[in-house]
């Protein structure tokens, strides 16, 4: 009952705050309605406060060149005046210019990070460590942030960098406390009144913050590839009743086997599948334990000893998921196992999906010289100099998605490995990949079944003909000849080309023949007969 609860509220979750790839502005409205008529309701201030950045955002105002001065440890920085972010923000962005992709491409771990500070500044005003008029800043603040992406284009920094993650939690520590000034009609920039580090990440550090937010992400992003699973499953299993009593041949190391329908062909591509969906369903688990308010190394410095158990409670609120503190906040501090579990789920299914594409090439290999059996849908012209040549380029594009998969989970692995002591500085590597390869799964699962699976089409007839030409259908006389008998039919029919049922009509009445070569018989279990076989000769005898 539990698990169910968990899952109907993921699923509500998910479809409230995540943005689909290649989604339309009307359901970022859409979302935005809901979110802002909720933090409006609470804060009747926010529509003004922030009204003016939005309208001159939609109008396309270019914001001001001029300059504010902010200040840390090293000494100060120009910052444009109009940023979100500020002085760690900047320096970031000056250190970490890596992969290009910055977290804003992440809208799932923008809106994790909000719900996370959020609910911290639950927790910090209800043990008396915040006023209320601060707490409700900052959560007016990450309402704006879950409401739409419209603030998320000031999380600039770079998705891969050093120190365990302190720079995306700083971006979002100086855009909440930004967006909270706006919020009380203060200049952004000057904290004084809400400061990114005092109040926003009050009892929190990046050590405890932004592991537990980027969980929340997978969490919320991983609902696209369940979706994309179930559907493509959903298509496997429709097309093996639609090929339903076309018999084919099986084959083993690409060797004739035993017949078997193609409608048994995909259910098992179907069910392979289904068990993984399975394992994403019950593995999601271990990533609802958050070690929010473990602070540095999990000893909870600067964190009230209530702390942990009202930040969990409140997120939990806000999510409706259950979640839970770990057992040993000191091992969930260094500890990235829940992120590398869900990876080799990934990549299972990575794995698998590669290996229905490559059969699904070689099932529609030809069109004259290969297997011929299937048709995939014609979605390019193949060649640049070979006419009339089609490539099964979808499978072809899937196969690499699943390569990349693989190999990102390859990384995450190494940097999972490479925790020291108390903490894992290579977090950064591992969401950037977990969060991609989310991305790619879903996106390729999608393609699979809407521009490969659903259009597929069997060629009956092709599919009858390698079976009755077959010399793997000998296998079926092992009751009634034996093993060395049926060997000797195999060869002879191997070498003549004569039917393997006119040679064994030699040594078995014909009727016996024709009922044990039966190929539709052959794709289904059936009851045997007891009886004895003379390996030295053609003639069998009754036990």
């Amino acid at each position: 009952m539990l698990r169910t609860r968990a899952c109907e509220a993921l699923r509500k979750l998910h479809h409230a705050v995540r943005r689909p790839a290649g989604a339309l502005a009307t359901r970022d409205d859409a979302l935005t309605a809901v979110f802002w008529s909720r933090a409006v309701a609470a804060h009747p201030s926010t529509a003004a406060a922030f009204g003016s950045v939005a309208r001159a955002r939609s109008a396309g105002a270019t914001p001001s060149a001029a300059t504010r001065i902010e200040s840390d440890l090293l000494g100060s920085m120009a910052i444009p005046r109009d940023a979100l972010y500020g002085v760690a923000t900047a320096r970031a962005m000056e250190n970490y210019d890596i992969t290009g992709v910055k977290i804003s491409k992440y809208p799932e771990l923008i809106k994790a990070f909000a719900l996370t500070k959020k609910a911290c500044a639950v927790a910090n005003a209800k043990l008396g460590l915040l006023c209320d008029e601060t707490h409700k800043a900052i959560s007016a603040a990450c309402d704006a942030l879950i409401a739409s992406d419209e603030y998320h284009d000031a999380f600039t920094v770079d998705v891969i960098q050093g120190g365990a993650g302190t720079s995306t939690n700083m971006n979002a520590n100086e855009v909440i406390s930004n967006l909270a000034a706006m919020h009380l009609g203060k200049p952004i920039g000057v904290y004084d009144v809400v400061n990114p580090n005092d109040h926003v990440n009050l009892c929190q550090s990046t050590n405890d913050a932004y592991p537990s937010a980027a969980k929340l992400a997978v969490v919320l992003k991983h609902g696209g590839v369940v979706e994309a699973l179930t559907a493509l499953i959903s298509s496997l299993r429709a097309k093996g009743d639609e090929f339903d009593g076309i018999v084919k041949m099986g084959r083993t190391q690409l060797q004739d086997a035993v017949p078997m329908t193609l409608k048994q062909e995909f259910h098992s591509f179907a069910a392979t599948l289904e068990a993984d969906l399975v394992y994403l369903d019950r593995n999601i688990d271990a990533l609802y334990e958050m070690n929010l308010g473990g602070t540095a190394i999990g000893t909870s410095i600067c964190a009230d000893e209530s702390f942990s158990t009202e930040a969990i409670k409140a997120l939990s609120d806000l999510t409706g998921l259950p979640l839970r503190s770990p057992k040993d906040f000191i091992e969930a501090s260094s500890s990235t196992s829940s992120f590398l579990l869900f990876s080799n789920i990934l990549r299972r299914i990575a794995i698998k999906t590669s290996k229905i594409c490559n059969d699904l090439r070689l099932l529609s290999s030809g069109p004259r010289c290969g297997f011929n059996e299937i048709n995939l849908p014609p979605m390019a012209p193949g060649s640049s100099i070979m006419p009339g040549k089609v490539n099964p380029v979808i499978c072809e594009v899937v196969n690499q998605v699943c390569f990349q998969v693989c190999a990102n989970d390859q990384a995450i692995a190494h940097a999972s490995e490479a925790a020291q002591l108390q903490l894992n500085v290579f977090e950064p590597l591992i969401i950037y990949n977990l969060l991609n390869n989310l991305d790619m799964m879903e996106r390729g699962l999608n393609t699979l079944r809407t521009h490969c699976i659903d259009g597929i089409t069997a060629n009956r007839d092709v599919c009858r003909a390698s079976v009755e030409n077959s010399i793997g259908i000998v296998t079926a006389l092992l009751p009634l000849v034996g093993y060395k008998l049926a060997s000797a039919i195999a060869k002879e029919a191997l070498e003549t080309g004569a039917p393997v049922a006119q040679i064994a009509s030699r040594f078995v009445p014909a009727h016996e023949v024709a009922a044990v070569l039966d190929v539709e018989a052959m794709t289904q279990p059936g009851k045997l007969e007891a009886r004895g076989v003379c390996l030295e000769s053609p003639a069998s005898t009754t036990a």
